[in-house]
């Protein structure tokens, strides 16, 4: 990995985690993007532009996507090949010529799709190259247990928004030192993104675990999560229409058993941006734990978040 440069990049400010993170960002930190060219693909790409670090020229794709595609941030674009799953052996093998041609300096950034989250998890520990984890569903326990095995620097978790983050901490916290506080309450959660995407939301599942942990009725984490994905259902839960094709719209709702008492928690984001800055503070994080030589090498946003101050 090549060390911070001496003299502070002309790149915009970082807009992220002050700190080591903003030394580590004037760096040549170089990301390989997995997900091109989706829209999450493309707005992490804009924000490690943004941000000062460099895109590597190849990534890998979906099934059915372009040759290749451009990333733009202002006067600045870069071209990058895709490479498909439809022979294993060349995504595995571009990951081998990215390694090659930058060195310690890459780490991979993927948002792809939960059917590749726990195959591509075995190519980047196979390569030992390290990686951010942004794509939800999969076997966690098994990309967890391949990870850590192999020994491979990663930063996984279900949700790159700090404040979001910050949330689902609080929670874990409340559950640990008030462990029964919610104890005969009914929950309900509704959650509403995208219709692109194919699976529950990661965000929501964990939070269920922590109201869990809180005493609230039986709740099945796989079963008992509504979704919504029909645009006409999105616009009467509350989202605007304009961002429909990129939000993510979370309530959870406790009401005690003789309805006399109701909590309600919600968190809306319209957008990506707010995401993939969470991504690029991920990113240079794991870049300072790398040429620290950090015993430890899985990390989550929560261990991100307590490196520093959030703007």
């Amino acid at each position: 990995l090549v060390l911070p440069a001496r003299r502070r990049s002309s790149a915009l400010p970082s807009r992220g985690l002050p700190g080591t993170f903003a030394k580590m960002s004037s760096g040549k930190l170089v990301v390989m993007m997995n997900g091109l060219p989706g829209a999450m693909g493309h707005e992490v790409g804009q924000a490690c532009l943004r941000r000062g670090l460099d895109l590597a020229t190849m990534a890998l794709t979906g099934p059915g996507s372009p040759k290749d595609c451009e990333v733009t941030e202002g006067e600045k674009t870069v071209k990058v090949e895709l490479v498909g799953p439809e022979q294993p052996e060349k995504q595995q093998e571009a990951i081998g010529k990215m390694q090659a041609k930058y060195g310690r300096s890459l780490v991979i950034v993927d948002f792809t799709h939960p059917t590749a989250v726990n195959p591509n998890t075995e190519m980047y520990a196979k390569a030992k190259c390290p990686f951010v984890m942004g794509t939800t569903g999969g076997d966690k326990d098994k990309m967890m247990k391949v990870t850590t095995d192999s020994e491979t620097y990663a930063v996984i978790a279900p949700n790159m928004c700090k404040q979001i983050v910050a949330f689902q901490a609080t929670f874990d916290r409340m559950a640990k030192d008030f462990p029964g506080a919610f104890g005969g309450y009914k929950m309900d959660v509704v959650e509403s993104h995208q219709s692109t995407k194919a699976d529950t939301s990661g965000t929501a599942k964990a939070m269920v675990q922590h109201f869990n942990a809180l005493g609230v009725d039986h709740f099945d984490v796989e079963n008992d999560i509504k979704m919504i994905r029909k645009p006409e259902e999105q616009v009467a839960f509350g989202v605007p229409e304009d961002a429909l094709k990129g939000h993510a719209w979370h309530t959870y709702s406790l009401t005690s058993g003789d309805g006399s008492v109701k909590f309600e928690f919600k968190h809306n984001v319209c957008g990506r941006s707010t995401y993939a800055e969470g991504v690029v503070d991920a990113v240079q994080f794991l870049g300072q734990k790398i040429l620290s030589g950090s015993r430890k090498r899985v990390f989550s946003m929560i261990d991100v978040l307590s490196e520093g101050e959030m703007k």
